[in-house]
């Protein structure tokens, strides 16, 4: 099998470029840096273009936000990447990007803003310089009003249960609700709805899969589940987990990250995994692991995965049915790549990183 290359966002000024080998000629699977991309203050996430996976955007997390659009395999390989465009996101802190094939959707967290930017996959590759913007609706400040004092856009994803309309969905953090947006005749974004969480609890990301919704709550660590009909019908909650086994032992502990993979030959059970972080147990942070076999709406926790790592904030799957999961720390124990096993049930690691990327924060398997 070749070697896999793994793109890394981070708290640092660069993008970084991995290759894993999990079958070398000799020895265990390898982890290698093969190049660092500088891109400006803390570009935190990425995502590829969906025609053109050479095409790159990031959010750099300033107070006077900016994307950029990164061009890999200009000079025949893809280790580095080059910087093609530059434009001001329409807020602060922009954490989260959705590239669709001519727009780039933007969260703004700290400005509580959503932007789009018409693009290509050409040059100038940023077609204006001037987003379009949305600012999300605030009603009052939360229960934990050190996060929640304004709208915070964590995640901006388009609804993959909604096969008729595209339907974006936004979890708020400052707000406690999942803002449901359509499109109108002139092609803008607008609120059609929102789905409401318990007081405090912080919804970051979402999954879905068959009809029933799944928030992460990052401020309590918990999964909710609803029902997910489509608009106008309203969803319906089913229950709420802990993303762990005991109750957390530092109110600083968060919850990060979802992750639904697909069912396939290899894996043809369900299983949703979340990351917690900050977590003092001397063996790190924790994935826990869900099964879904009860059935959609009733999700169990049958595994947590001790990482070895310091404030997990990203993971991602990838190579051939998803076997692989990258995992970073950005407080520390680099960047790691665990195997999953026992049909998807457990994970193994199997190679690391531990000095050679700063601060990871998010990651593409490209």
């Amino acid at each position: 099998m070749a070697p896999l290359t793994i793109l890394v966002a981070s708290y640092t000024d660069s993008i970084y470029t991995l290759s894993f080998d999990p079958t070398p000629l000799t020895g265990s699977p390898t982890l290698k840096l093969l190049a660092r991309t500088p891109v400006g203050h803390h570009p935190s996430w990425i995502g590829s273009h969906p025609s053109n996976k050479s095409l790159i955007y990031t959010g750099l997390e300033q107070a006077d936000g900016e994307v950029v659009a990164i061009k890999y395999g200009m000079g025949g390989t893809v280790e580095g990447g080059e910087v093609v465009a530059r434009a001001k996101s329409g807020g602060a802190d922009p954490c989260t990007l959705l590239v669709t094939e001519d727009e780039l959707i933007i969260g703004n967290y700290s400005s509580g803003t959503i932007a789009t930017l018409p693009i290509s996959t050409s040059a100038p590759y940023i077609l204006s310089p001037n987003p379009w913007t949305l600012s999300m609706p605030f009603e009052h400040v939360g229960r934990n009003k050190a996060r929640q004092s304004s709208s915070h856009p964590h995640q901006v994803i388009l609804n993959p249960l909604n096969q008729t309309e595209k339907e974006l969905l936004v979890p708020d953090l400052g707000a406690d609700k999942v803002w449901r947006l359509t499109k109108r005749s002139d092609g803008k974004w607008s609120i059609c709805g929102h789905i409401d969480f318990e007081a405090g609890g912080g919804p970051r990301h979402v999954a879905a899969r068959g009809s029933t919704l799944y928030t992460l709550l990052e401020l309590t660590l918990k999964l909710a589940v609803h029902t997910f009909p489509p608009l106008p019908a309203p969803p319906t909650p089913l229950t709420s987990l802990s993303t762990l086994s005991a109750s957390p032992t530092l109110d600083t502990m968060l919850a990060a990250e979802i992750l639904l993979p697909e069912p396939n030959a290899s894996f043809p059970e369900t299983f949703i995994y979340t990351s917690n972080r900050n977590d003092p147990h001397s063996e790190g942070d924790t994935i826990a692991i869900f099964s879904l076999a009860a059935g959609e709406g009733q999700p169990e926790l049958v595994n947590e995965v001790r990482t070895g790592l310091t404030h997990v904030r990203g993971m991602a799957f990838g190579g051939d049915d998803d076997k692989y999961l990258v995992v970073g720390g950005v407080e520390g124990g680099g960047v790691k790549v665990f195997e999953r096993t026992d049909g998807g049930k457990g994970l193994k690691e199997i190679a690391k990183l531990s000095e050679d990327v700063g601060r990871p924060t998010g990651f593409l398997w490209y």
